[in-house]
């Protein structure tokens, strides 16, 4: 189990995945099933399932106290998917909205982490040869090159 901040991050043995959330004194499993994409877009009739649900468990909750929960819950299946990707998924919505120097500042930030990972090396490459930086960018490539 990980913690961080208020929000802890724990795998059931069963490869079902949660993210707990503390809402006040309310501690929730949101699975990660209501979420897909990289961007935690909410399965719709999964998320109304688990409202449902949750409304079941806890009638004291009211919509506004849901839509909290389910909101950092979202945040931190955001912040998984991007670690998972060494910040590579974050990095490429970054990019493909134009926001070339966030992308490359917050693989950057993956990289000082793990700078063994090729990928985000030639990730990083892509975005820098985009920007019009092809020097910076195919040394970010022979990098990635030489970790393979």
């Amino acid at each position: 189990m990980r913690t961080f901040g208020q929000v802890q991050v724990i795998s059931i043995v069963s490869s079902a995945r949660y993210i707990v959330i503390d809402h006040g004194k309310q501690t929730v499993k949101v699975p990660f099933s209501i979420f897909k994409g990289t961007r935690g877009d909410t399965d719709t009739a999964e998320e109304l399932k688990f409202r449902k649900t949750l409304r079941e468990r806890y009638p004291w909750l009211t919509e506004n106290s849901l839509d909290v929960l389910l909101r950092k819950a979202k945040r931190e299946y955001v912040r998984i998917v991007d670690d998972e990707s060494n910040g590579r998924t974050v990095a490429k919505e970054l990019a493909d909205k134009g926001m070339y120097e966030d992308a490359v500042a917050h693989l950057k930030r993956h990289l000082e982490k793990d700078p063994e990972d090729a990928d985000s090396w030639y990730a990083l490459g892509d975005i820098l040869c985009k920007m019009g930086k092809a020097d910076e960018g195919y040394k970010a490539y022979a990098r990635g090159r030489d970790l393979f």
